[in-house]
């Protein structure tokens, strides 16, 4: 698994190196395309629970630890799910796949699809599309219509298993979007690389992605 993840990080940082954030020369067709069809959807799959806090010297401490961890991540990573509040950049010590799993428990309550944003706190593009999810066009989509996931891939070298199971970060760069249903299957994902060359988007061709995948 470490080698398998080696090699993907060392394959998609040449390209990031050449290319910026971007993924090669799909993404500006990508971008292009907003008023066609949307990015294709990669293979479904849902995404795994946190890790159980590691145990203490007592039982006592034990108990009382664990039900400490368990109400401050539960907590947390509810917030970062939130309707309403976009995730403060990519975090790199959140528990990416306990906020993913808290944003799907509280989309089944309200059927809203969870939109989950891989990038990175380096990457230009990134920080476009930051800008963008908050401008008057795209922000109320998503404070309406989505629950936002943020997700840290560091220098491709973070959260790589998790990703895996929704894009391909060689095809699509960074930032890259998935849009799950409440049930977790996979509407879509844009390993066109679309996003990943955010910085030539503009506030409605993001909107126009969003609303149509907010339809399906």
């Amino acid at each position: 698994m470490r080698q398998r993840r080696a090699l993907l990080a060392s394959a998609v940082l040449a390209t990031v190196l050449t290319t910026g954030c971007g993924s090669g020369g799909s993404a500006t067709g990508g971008a292009a395309d907003a008023a066609g069809t949307p990015p294709t959807a990669a293979p479904t799959g849902t995404a795994t629970a946190a890790a159980a806090p590691a145990s203490s010297a007592s039982t006592g401490s034990a108990t009382a630890s664990s039900a400490t961890t368990s109400s401050a991540s539960t907590g947390s990573a509810t917030a970062s799910a939130g309707a309403g509040k976009l995730p403060d950049g990519y975090d790199p010590n959140r528990d990416a796949a306990a906020d993913l799993k808290a944003a799907l428990a509280l989309s089944a309550g309200d059927q809203r699809p969870v939109l989950i944003d891989f990038g990175a706190n380096w990457c230009p593009d990134c920080k476009v599309l930051d800008k963008l999810f908050r401008s008057e066009q795209v922000a109320p989509l998503l404070r309406d219509d989505y629950r936002v996931v943020a997700v840290d891939v560091g220098r491709f070298d973070h959260n790589l298993d998790l990703a895996a199971q929704y894009v391909d970060l060689q095809l699509s760069g960074i930032p890259a979007l998935v849009v799950l249903s409440p049930d977790g299957a996979v509407r879509t994902a844009s390993n066109d690389g679309a996003f990943s060359n955010a910085r030539s988007m503009s506030a409605n061709t993001v909107a126009a992605y969003l609303k149509r995948w907010s339809q399906k």
